[in-house]
């Protein structure tokens, strides 16, 4: 059964509409789902402030005309149902295709847009596989969000997993504890630290996230012996200057949680008004040295289009611009093709 009763809907379309400024957002509500819950609802002030642009709907993203909702390529890197495997010792396991809200931003849009919860034979599938490929190391547990779990079903996989004697590490990846953070509960971080070793990645994008409520969750888990990092998509007109950044990474660091990577936005349809050019995000990400502790400067990441997997944006990744691109080394040595913008 999936964490659903914390999961509220809008108070009204009335609502909605003044908090965007915005007198017809159902043409994009009709292309994503608008999703948001009573708690983020609180938080927001304007569909304008940090929160409101991340998942409040906005008519800009019908004007993008990006082509493929898989610009990732992970369906054609799935060999069994909810795995993908695109490197060689590790896979992200998709256990639920739920979330608390809905980012307008989402990279896997696809998926969440229909929801439900992930049937018991899939995620069997999916350990099958798992247990078949002794190269595996490693599992990242993502989706949807795998906190959306109740605890017992989470558990379950969790078991599973451990069990299996090539699979080393155990990976969470979720934004429940700044989208739902009243979800970590002691017991829950109790019982992921029973499955040691076992790394949380929570999804933090602005210190406005870092409310009394989701500081608990980061400690409830820190508490627990649980290393936490954070994943932080670079968004436009949200945290795309140095300010905000140094305030977040330094503020998740006092957390316990360590600034893992800044995302370059995945370029999926309907996100083009938060997409930050690359020669602006490199020139962020300059700003930050020297004013930032080592400690709390993340990896800056590109996932490459057609499935070339993330790479970290070094002189040694960027080979060369040329007219309307950037040509990119991925992990293999394949040279891909990054627009401009």
């Amino acid at each position: 059964m999936a964490f659903g009763d914390n999961r509220l809907p809008l108070k009204s379309r009335s609502e909605l509409e003044l908090k965007l400024n915005c007198s017809s957002p159902a043409s994009a509500v009709a292309t994503f789902p608008q999703k948001a819950n009573a708690y983020v609802l609180s938080l927001i002030q304007s569909a304008h402030d940090p929160i409101g642009r991340q998942v409040l709907p906005d008519p800009r993203e019908l004007d993008d005309q990006t082509a493929g909702n898989d610009p990732l390529a992970e369906e054609s890197q799935s060999p069994a149902p909810q795995i993908i495997h695109r490197y060689p010792n590790r896979v992200v396991f998709l256990v639920s295709d739920q979330c608390a809200v809905h980012c307008r931003f989402c990279m896997r849009k696809r998926r969440v847009t229909v929801g439900g919860e992930v049937g018991a034979h899939l995620i069997e599938q999916g350990l099958h596989y798992i247990r078949s490929q002794s190269q595996i190391n490693e599992v990242v547990l993502s989706g949807g969000d795998p906190l959306m779990l109740d605890d017992g079903r989470l558990t379950g996989v969790l078991q599973a997993l451990r069990s299996i004697p090539h699979v080393r590490l155990l990976r969470i990846h979720t934004r429940i504890p700044s989208m739902l953070p009243q979800r970590v509960t002691q017991a829950l971080a109790q019982r992921l630290a029973a499955f040691r070793p076992i790394y949380v990645n929570i999804h933090f994008n602005h210190p406005a996230e870092l409310t009394p409520q989701a500081r608990h969750a980061c400690g409830l888990l820190a508490d627990a012996g649980i290393p936490l990092g954070s994943q932080t998509v670079l968004l436009k007109g949200i945290n795309d200057e140095p300010g905000t950044l140094i305030e977040l990474f330094e503020t998740l660091l006092e957390l316990r949680v360590r600034p893992y990577y800044l995302h370059q936005l995945d370029r999926v349809p309907g996100t083009a008004h938060f997409r930050v050019a690359l020669d602006n995000a490199l020139a962020l990400l300059a700003k930050l040295r020297g004013q930032l502790s080592g400690l709390a400067i993340p990896h800056f990441m590109v996932d490459l289009p057609g499935g070339g997997g993330k790479v970290a944006l070094t002189p040694q990744a960027i080979l060369k611009k040329e007219e309307n691109h950037w040509l990119i080394r991925n992990w293999e040595g394949h040279i891909f093709q990054y627009p401009f913008g």
